[in-house]
């Protein structure tokens, strides 16, 4: 996002919290090692960004002090990192939700599941690693219990909360839409993720291997006005301004919310900044931080985003013998300029000599967009790139949207949601 909004003419300044990530974009964009050093530079009448959970006090706080600021606030976070607190949320809002249970520890979630056998759903608050949720098979709980029992060598801090959701069969599919503290911005976004590591919907899940994106302008849209549109007094209440995404599952009667990303998602963003909104998204955004309204013009199209990735991912907190850090970046003699605009560089950075290389050691290392009329277009395009980009061992999924097109859309449809 920084990137795009310095090529739209603003001076950017950019700060990476995460150790393990500061070694990221050198050569690329302007880094500072202090944010809050820069307060005096961006003013009241410059725009801040916030991309991730858990700043959302710092904003609030900002906010007051007549900053704009985009990206979230405190119990907005709130929403995202307690998965208990959100579905309260959601139930006094009048959303259906799905059985679920909190514990503080693994223990106490086994013996749960032995009193209360039944395919169940692993989760965890905030931003735990996505390898540990797992989704239930068997009716007697055997195999979550078994993981769950796997997950006693971690770190406490990695699974000293685990959530347990009833598992409910039927579609993932996620609902979002820019607030500006006051009211809805923008166009409605409809997306599916893909969060398991192989195509096919196989293996382990990951944060995200990829997402199929479009918008609508409806606003009688089914999908929306059972879920979001019944947060608009509460989100009102709390002051947030930002994008907010609900991820449900759905089936021919019923939909139940999964989780919020009460922030700017990703890989989502790169879909909104360099496929599908027009409209030149730092004065989108300023909008947004500033509570006004705001004429998104945006494309009537399919956007999809596939994440590149090299070994150790998806297991990259847990294994450290390989990693991919330092190999060099390349790309073949058709890659043209233009193509540049559909790669978001994640753990990369460029050298002296003006070449770019894979800065971090998670695998972890950039994404690719596309958009067209159609899913297969919009896919194809990103698959296109991706064959111009040379990077040892890199891998990723090249099904993004296949099965919405095949079965999951028409089924949606039938059933009323889109």
């Amino acid at each position: 996002m920084a990137y795009r909004i310095e090529k739209e003419g603003h001076a950017v300044r950019f700060f990476v919290e995460n150790e393990d990530q500061k070694g990221n974009y050198e050569g690329i964009i302007e880094k500072v090692s202090n944010w809050k050093n820069e307060l005096e530079w961006v003013g009241k009448d410059g725009l801040i960004i916030f991309d991730s959970c858990g700043y959302g006090k710092e904003q609030d706080e900002l906010r007051a002090k007549g900053f704009s600021v985009v990206g979230g606030c405190e119990l907005g976070d709130k929403l995202e990192h307690d998965r208990q607190y959100g579905q309260k949320i959601f139930s006094v809002c009048g959303i259906p939700i799905v059985s679920s249970r909190s514990f503080v520890g693994i223990k106490s979630a086994i013996e749960f599941i032995r009193n209360n056998q039944g395919p169940w759903v692993v989760k965890q608050n905030g931003h735990a690693d996505k390898i540990f949720n797992y989704v239930g098979s068997l009716e007697d709980g055997r195999d979550v219990i078994d993981v769950l029992n796997s997950y006693c060598e971690y770190e406490k801090d990695e699974c000293s909360v685990i959530d347990l959701q009833k598992k409910i069969e039927g579609i993932e599919i996620g609902v979002a839409r820019y607030f500006n503290g006051n009211d809805w911005v923008g166009p409605i976004e409809i997306n599916i993720e893909h969060k398991d590591l192989f195509a096919g919907s196989v293996g382990p899940k990951t944060f995200e291997m990829g997402t199929l994106m479009w918008f609508d302008d409806n606003e009688n849209n089914r999908l929306f006005q059972e879920t979001l549109a019944k947060l608009k007094d509460y989100l009102r209440n709390i002051n947030f301004r930002g994008d907010i995404d609900m991820n449900c599952i759905v089936n021919g009667q019923e939909l139940y919310p999964l989780e919020i990303t009460a922030r700017l998602g990703w890989p989502a963003t790169h879909l909104h900044a360099a496929e599908l909104i027009e409209s030149p998204m730092c004065d989108f955004l300023k909008a947004v931080a500033d509570g006004k309204e705001y004429d998104v013009k945006y494309r009537k199209e399919f956007g999809v985003v596939m994440l590149v990735a090299t070994p150790p991912f998806p297991y990259q907190l847990q294994i450290k013998k390989y990693s991919p850090q330092g190999e060099k970046i390349y790309f073949n003699s058709n890659m043209q300029e233009a193509d540049f605009s559909h790669v978001h560089f994640e753990e990369v950075s460029k050298d002296a000599s003006g070449d770019y290389y894979i800065s971090g050691d998670s695998g972890f290392a950039l994404h690719v967009t596309g958009s067209g009329k159609t899913i297969a277009e919009a896919r194809e395009k990103g698959i296109g790139i991706i064959d111009k980009i040379i990077i040892p061992k890199k891998f990723y999924r090249n099904d993004i949207g296949l099965k919405f097109e095949k079965t999951d859309g028409e089924k949606l449809k039938q059933w009323g949601w889109i």
